[in-house]
């Protein structure tokens, strides 16, 4: 068997563009979230107060629901 010593430096802004690309993904992420949450409370808002008693949940429980 051999064994090869691979610890080569990264290209030249090879970690520029990554974290870049990490920063960019965050943000995605970040608005997929705000967005689902945004959906969720626009659902819940719909609902009468049976229905919110129903499963278990009062207006007041909207807002911390959609955090």
């Amino acid at each position: 068997m051999a064994a090869y010593e691979t610890s080569r430096a990264a290209p030249f802004g090879a970690i520029a563009i990554f974290r870049f690309v990490q920063l960019l993904n965050d943000k995605v992420a970040g608005f997929a979230a705000w967005n689902d949450a945004r959906v969720t409370r626009k659902a819940l808002t719909k609902l009468s107060d049976r229905e919110l008693d129903d499963i278990g949940l009062c207006r007041g429980d909207i807002e911390a629901i959609g955090r």
